[in-house]
Parts: structure tokens; C-alpha cells; sequence
């Protein structure tokens, strides 16, 4: 990319204040729009696993007009939904298929099995179609009864950007009616488009790595040698304290268990969330370049045993793989970092923390038992093995600042590159040295 972004787009949360008549109309909507993704879904699949949105769209508008009753916007929503759900499943077969000619997994993907059944409350809106702001924070929006008008209420940030749109760089996208499954309460999630402060970005005078593990959340280190470590220990508590809860109610299976269940598993997703806020927010500064780890597939290179000889050592370490959300923290940082003036870089994990940063040398024996202490076999530099690997992202990152600063050209490596270009940047990366 030989630009950097101009907008970063956004999610607001909107909790609707709707009478008993008003909840009526929005859970009917709701149904009837649920019931007609999966009408969807099996045209779809019955059609070999449709994917192209608009050829699905011819196939099953009139029936979701006339059977369903939905509205024209919303019928023309459903299906592209559905193609979208299905492209996915497609692409994550094809990732599949490509990892078991590696050998990375010897696991059949089933998600193609059957058709998938959608059982979330929610509505796609279109702005200006189907919903649209008003005065004296209220919103309008469509349902199968017609036309109705709400107050709401939210974070302040987001009320204040979505009553000044033009004061704020806001550009105003599609949104999401939601039912919280628990409270039962409605929320409106509006889609945004806020535009960027790019000449914030021209200066850049912080450089820094951020290393991602399940031992600690983060680790941060900049090219002046300043750290900070966000430990994990209270977070990886609740989590084994959950998964043990939720095995005793799993064993169990009455009907009020699988409710907790739910309830459990919105809990665990909102604890997650709020963790890689606060971290993201702590990493997040103005000028400052973070280098992030490229870990696509790693659950799928990270060696795993699933059958039924696995140890119960092997099944808990699967299972904490299995929870780690990384790509949640990493998400969280980049776009608070964007907002705050900095820019966001992916650069290859291969070897972060087997590499020495002072001599170079690259090796498993650099790490002891493959423990938390690293000790090159080389020159002898012992140190904190997380913190290592820091320390080499962020002399990574470096690299990429001045490659931009001469060429102009801030490389979007390593996403859309190959393996030579991979090799070619890992031999560079042997280069550098700690000081």
C-alpha cells in the first residue's frame, strides 16, 4: 500500500428505548427475517452451495416478499447475507485443503456438510432506507408494521460523533438490529466511517514491537529499550474457572444448564473484549509505529493432537490454543492506534523468539526446555524469552519505517506476498543486531 488509510471504520452501539407495542413490531421483523435467511440458506445449498449473491437474489426474492412479507430492501439483504456466510465457508474449506497438503492438519473441514442455520435476532439495515437519525437523539426505523421512531442511548463518544457527523469526519454506513439473548433488550449497531488525521502520521518518533502469547496478553518494547508487560494471570484464571464450570454443565444437559451455557459465553466473550480494549488502548499512541505479529494460521501450524489418545495434558493445551484471541487484540490495537495518530504494521513472527537479538544466532536450543528464559547457545545473552521476541519484532518494524522513509512505499508485507518475497525479507531480518 503506498498510502496509508484515511478512514477507520467503526462500530456504534446503540441501546434502543422502545415501547411494548414498538418491541413487538422489532421482534416480528426479527422472526420473519431469521425465517428468511434460512429459506435462503437451504435454496442455496440445494443449489450447490451458492455463493454469488445476486444469482441467489433472483432465485429467492419473491418468495421472501411474498411468503415472509419482508420489505424489498430487507429482501434484497437476506441473500447477500446468506452468499456472504457461504463465500466464507468456502474460502475456510479451500484454507483447508491447502493445510492438509502441507500437513498441517490431517482434520476434514465440515462446515459445508449441511446448510447453515442462522438462529441470532438480527436485522440488516440500510441507511436511509430502512433507518435513518433524527432529532433530539431518535431514530427512525423500518419494520413489517411500518415506520417507527425511538430514542436511544449509548457511549458518550458515539452519541457526540453521531449528533456532529460532519464536526467529527463521520460518515454514516449500514446497521444491525440486535437482541442481547440474555437481557432481551434491542440494540441498533451502527456501521461508521471515520475519517483519519494522516498528517499526524508524517512525524513518526516512537518505534515499537508488540509480542503476543497466552502467558502474557502482550508484551511491549520500543528501539529505546523501554518495555511494559501485560500479564494474563487474572485473565487465564476466570477462563480455566469457566471452562471448568462449563464442563460440569455440559456433563449435566438439562435445559437450565445449556441456558447458563449462554450466559457463559456471553460472559467469556465480554471479558475478552474488554481485555484487548484495555490493552490496545494502553499500547495506542500518537506517532508511533507498532509492529504486530502476522499470525494467520497458526492454530493450524501449532502441533495439535485431537484423537481420543490425546492425554488430558494435551487436551487442556488444545484447548487453551483453541481460546486464545489474539487476532482480537491485535484488531483492537491497530484501530485505536490509527485513531490516535500512529500506524499499525503486520512483519513475520517465523522465529521471533528463537532468534538472538544481540548475535543473531537462530536456534531451539536458544530456548531451555522451551521455558520462559532465553539463553543464546551462542554469545551467551539471557533474557526474558517473551521480551525477545519483542525486541525483534520491533527492530522488524524498524526495517519497514525506513524502507518507507526512503522509498516512500509503506510495504503491505506480509499478507499479499509469496514465499521468495518471505525469504528474501527473513534473510534481512538475520541482519539485525540490538544495540
Amino acid at each position: 500500500m503506498d498510502k496509508l488509510p484515511t478512514t477507520q471504520a467503526l462500530t456504534c452501539k446503540l441501546k434502543l428505548l422502545l415501547t411494548k407495542e414498538q418491541a413487538e413490531a422489532v421482534h416480528s421483523t426479527a422472526l420473519a427475517y431469521r425465517n428468511a435467511l434460512n429459506h435462503a440458506s437451504a435454496v442455496a445449498f440445494a443449489n450447490g452451495k451458492m455463493s454469488q449473491g445476486m444469482k441467489l437474489q433472483t432465485l429467492v426474492y419473491q418468495d421472501l416478499r411474498e411468503k415472509f412479507g419482508l420489505p424489498s430492501q430487507m429482501a434484497c439483504n437476506a441473500p447477500r447475507q446468506v452468499a456472504a456466510a457461504y463465500k466464507t465457508l468456502w474460502e475456510r474449506d479451500k484454507s483447508n485443503a491447502a493445510h492438509k497438503a502441507k500437513g498441517w492438519t490431517k482434520r476434514r473441514y465440515k462446515g459445508l456438510d449441511k446448510a447453515p442455520k442462522f438462529t441470532a435476532m438480527t436485522v440488516t439495515l440500510n441507511h436511509r432506507r430502512d433507518w435513518a437519525l433524527g432529532k433530539e437523539q431518535t431514530v427512525s426505523i423500518g419494520t413489517l408494521q411500518g415506520r417507527i421512531r425511538c430514542r436511544y442511548e449509548g457511549w458518550n463518544r458515539h452519541l457526540e460523533w453521531l449528533e456532529h457527523t460532519l464536526d467529527h469526519g463521520i460518515t454514516l454506513g449500514a446497521a444491525k438490529l440486535w437482541q442481547d439473548p440474555v437481557s432481551k433488550a434491542w440494540y441498533l449497531l451502527v456501521s461508521v466511517e471515520k475519517a483519519l488525521n494522516t498528517k499526524a502520521t508524517d512525524n513518526i518518533t516512537t518505534v515499537k514491537g508488540v509480542d503476543l502469547n497466552r502467558r502474557n496478553i502482550a508484551v511491549e518494547s520500543n528501539t529505546l529499550g523501554k518495555c511494559r508487560f501485560y500479564h494474563g494471570g487474572h485473565q487465564r484464571h476466570l477462563a480455566e474457572r469457566a471452562a471448568s464450570t462449563r464442563s460440569a454443565l455440559q456433563a449435566k444437559g438439562t435445559r437450565g444448564a445449556k441456558a447458563v451455557l449462554r450466559k457463559l459465553a456471553l460472559r467469556e466473550r465480554r471479558l475478552n473484549a474488554d481485555t484487548a480494549h484495555c490493552v490496545g488502548k494502553a499500547i495506542a499512541e500518537p506517532h508511533a509505529m507498532v509492529g504486530l505479529e502476522w499470525l494467520k494460521d497458526i492454530r493450524d501450524r501449532t502441533e495439535r493432537r485431537h484423537s481420543k489418545k490425546a492425554s488430558v495434558k494435551r487436551r487442556k493445551a488444545n484447548r487453551k490454543v483453541s481460546s486464545w484471541s489474539f487476532a482480537e487484540v491485535q484488531a483492537k490495537t491497530a484501530y485505536k492506534t490509527r485513531l490516535s495518530g500512529g500506524v499499525p504494521i503486520w512483519v513475520d513472527a517465523d522465529y521471533t523468539s528463537k532468534t538472538c537479538p544481540i548475535c543473531g544466532h537462530i536456534g531451539r536450543e536458544n530456548r531451555p526446555n522451551n521455558g520462559l528464559l532465553f539463553v543464546c547457545a551462542k554469545c551467551g545473552h539471557t533474557l526474558h524469552a517473551d521480551l525477545v521476541a519483542s525486541r525483534n519484532i520491533s527492530m522488524r518494524t524498524l526495517l519497514v519505517r525506513q524502507v518507507w522513509a526512503r522509498t516512500g512505499r509503506l510495504s503491505a508485507v506480509p499478507e499479499t506476498s509469496g514465499n521468495e518475497a518471505k525469504a528474501a525479507r527473513l534473510q534481512k531480518y538475520a541482519e539485525l543486531r540490538w544495540s
